[in-house]
């Protein structure tokens, strides 16, 4: 119980069917012994998180702790009803935070979790893993054994992570994750030295997808991004989580070093479902020629090579002016000597001047072509 008026926090698959979907019908049992129906607020499988909701007020409920405090050695408590026997509470320590490569949650979940010896066994999942001052520092989640039952290897999300999802949960009935729209790879010693990394960890931007927030708040290949928002990055799960914590819309600080020179940018970031917004559609740039973003299905249509980016030419009518020098398939790379970042912009560049100067790529080739929109 996370509020006096009936939220509840707990994990996803604690209230999923086995057919993947949530349970039909929902009981919460209280400790005073009332049963209540609950109604599903939202849930997030790639977090393994959910909320409920019972209609009451009044109830005792957790205060949330900011388990970014939490160190290794620090008391804590797990609480719940392991093999259904009731409920309970064992004692252990932190045994190490910010866990993460288990595959507890599958390729696409979002680990880093709290580490636990304090005995925890089938039917603790959902249950609060409290510090010493009985606070919640995290949601007890799964363990590693090969019995099924504890051996000393426990694991609980994060009470500030979990925090961040149930507010979402509340707000929308779901989460929705932004993105910076480039490719990574994680630094290890070699690479620090040849990319000027004194922290020795961070993530290497491989390459930046035009058009998306990354690029158009001036990142660039070859830059090494160090932390988010204040806190250290040193891997791409490190990242994954942070980033994954702000909606589409929010501002994230990324701190990053370029030729060994530490700065920092804002980046908004973008919907994975819509990465470009308004670009995401297909849009007449010139009379009769019709664009789009280049993504992975437009690069398979027409075979353009992965480091191609910009707009692509997706159909041209048959009164269209350009038909003779534009065909589908026809990437805009730059326009008058710019690389467009949108729509709006690219339209800008061509009616800057009377007659355009434009660099594209077809079928495997680059060239100009002067237009006159």
């Amino acid at each position: 119980m996370i509020s006096a008026d009936g939220y509840i926090l707990t994990n996803s698959h604690v209230i999923t069917a086995r057919e993947g979907e949530p349970a039909d019908e929902l009981l919460v049992e209280l400790n005073d012994g009332r049963e209540l129906a609950a109604r599903l607020v939202g849930r997030d499988p790639s977090s393994d998180l959910a909320v409920l909701k019972v209609e009451a007020d009044g109830l005792p409920h957790l205060p949330i702790a900011d388990s970014d405090q939490l160190e290794v050695g620090d008391v804590v408590f797990a609480i719940g009803n392991p093999m259904g026997v009731g409920l309970t509470i064992t004692q252990g320590i932190v045994s190490a935070t910010k866990r993460s490569n288990l595959s507890i949650l599958g390729e696409s979940g979002y680990e880093s979790f709290i580490q636990t010896d304090a005995p925890i066994n089938p039917g603790n999942s959902g249950g609060a893993l409290v510090d010493a001052y009985g606070r919640l520092v995290g949601i007890n989640t799964a363990i590693l054994s090969r019995s099924g039952g504890s051996i000393g290897l426990g694991f609980a999300i994060p009470s500030t992570f979990a925090r961040s999802i149930a507010l979402a949960l509340v707000r929308d009935g779901e989460v929705r994750r932004g993105m910076l729209g480039v490719s990574l790879k994680d630094v290890d010693a070699t690479y620090a030295e040849a990319f000027q990394v004194p922290e020795r960890a961070g993530v290497l931007i491989q390459s930046v997808t035009e058009g998306l927030p990354a690029a158009l708040a001036g990142l660039l290949r070859g830059d090494v991004i160090v932390g988010i928002n204040g806190v250290a990055v040193k891997t791409i799960k490190d990242m994954r989580i942070q980033v994954a914590a702000s909606p589409p819309g929010e501002s994230v600080s990324v701190r990053f070093r370029r030729e060994g020179a530490l700065h920092e940018l804002d980046v908004v970031l973008a919907d994975p479902e819509n990465p470009y917004g308004e670009d995401a559609y297909e849009r007449e740039l010139l009379q009769g020629v019709h664009c789009a973003w280049v993504d992975d299905a437009l690069r398979k249509k027409y075979g353009l090579d992965r480091r191609v980016q910009g707009l692509v030419v997706v159909k041209v009518e048959a009164d269209s002016g350009f038909r003779e020098a534009i065909a589908p398939g026809l990437v805009f790379l730059e326009i008058n000597g710019v690389v467009p970042e949108s729509f709006s912009h690219a339209r800008s560049l061509l009616d800057s001047r009377p007659v355009s100067r434009v660099y594209v790529y077809y079928r495997g080739s680059v060239s100009y072509l002067a237009l006159r929109p």
